[in-house]
């Protein structure tokens, strides 16, 4: 029984493996555009790929983290991200050009939740090794914003870049405008718990 597990584990790894990388090859080789019928064999294809390669890749790590809502997040994300590459037309213009603005809104959505969707367990990983308290270790809730915040910086990474306004100053300057937020939450957790001791 303890040998059946790692073994379906590391099948249901190699499955999710093969789906992203088919995906990804539809996506690259396959010729998918947005003028394909909506229900072409190719396109189904696509769908299908684009929905079990995050399920199987996320379903995994919620349970075995305990990390509630990654499943969610990260299929969203990645099915929608997929699916703006393969078939949304690629805007023309920035990102407050009106007719481009839904798909910037689409893509920057999805950035969004696939960021904090990978950050989320590494986040995780990393604070049981950081911190030696069990309470500051198992903080769901700052493993959370701390992922949303990663989220975000890319999120907001891509709309500099719509904006065309995206340079070495601009991308320091946000990341220490995060990360100087996630230092005054921390505090702030920091300031409470103290104050309840």
């Amino acid at each position: 029984m303890n040998l059946a597990r790692p073994q379906i584990s590391l099948l249901l790894a190699a499955i999710a493996g093969l789906c992203w990388a088919a995906a990804l090859a539809l996506l690259l080789f396959g010729g998918l555009a947005p003028t394909d019928p909506v229900f072409a064999l190719q396109r189904l294809l696509f769908y299908g790929l684009a929905l079990t390669a995050p399920l199987l890749t996320f379903i995994p790590v919620e349970r075995a983290m305990g990390l509630t809502g990654l499943t969610i997040e990260g299929t969203v994300g990645s099915f929608l991200l997929l699916y703006i590459l393969a078939f949304v037309p690629a805007p023309q213009d920035w990102l407050l050009d009106l007719p481009d603005l839904p798909i910037y809104a689409l893509f920057i959505g999805a950035l969004f939740l696939v960021g904090a969707a990978i950050s989320r367990p590494f986040l995780h990983a990393t604070s049981l090794r950081l911190f030696r308290t069990r309470a500051r270790a198992l903080d769901s809730r700052r493993v959370r914003r701390q992922s949303y915040e990663i989220g975000l910086l890319v999120a907001m990474i891509a709309m500099l870049a719509g904006l065309r306004v995206l340079t070495w100053v601009s991308l320091l300057l946000l990341t220490v405008v995060v990360v100087i937020a996630e230092l005054l939450f921390l505090a702030q957790v920091g300031a409470e718990v103290s104050g309840e001791v």
